[in-house]
């Protein structure tokens, strides 16, 4: 299988600069001050779309990996598509999942503030579902202008 991967991310180890976390748990890296590090992941040709409890368990080893809190995973299946959809709330925010397993393809969220690391759910969800194509985004929440 021919795997293309684009991914838009820079992990803890990209960036010079040590993080600081406020006590509101904001973000300090690299001078810019921001709420979490938002994770778009959308993965085609991939497996086991609509299987629920495999699913939960990739959302509880994505929590582990990203030094994570969990406080709560609600799935829910769609009956005409198999398809699944839900969250894993966590202290640190959500990791969020919509699966179209017809078509293959699934949409994951992955929002984290403090001292958590979301980019370690990325080859977490790619072992796990097999994907032929993974792109990824990250935004910075909370961010302010420097104007």
């Amino acid at each position: 299988m021919n795997k293309q991967t684009s991914i838009n991310v820079q992990s803890d180890s990209d960036h010079s600069g040590q993080s600081q976390t406020t006590p509101d748990h904001f973000i300090i890296r690299d001078g810019v001050e921001y709420s979490g590090t938002h994770l778009l992941i959308d993965l085609w040709g991939a497996v086991r779309l609509d299987d629920q409890q495999y699913i939960e368990s990739v959302l509880r080893r994505c929590v582990t990996a990203c030094n994570a809190t969990l406080l709560h995973i609600h799935l829910h299946r769609f009956s005409d598509s198999g398809g699944i959809s839900g969250v894993a709330v966590l202290a640190e925010s959500h990791i969020s999942v919509h699966t179209w397993p017809e078509r293959n393809y699934a949409a994951f969220d992955v929002f984290m503030c403090g001292v958590a690391t979301p980019s370690n759910a990325v080859s977490i969800l790619t072992e796990a579902f097999e994907p032929d194509t993974i792109t990824t985004n990250e935004l910075l929440r909370g961010q302010k202008d420097s104007k």
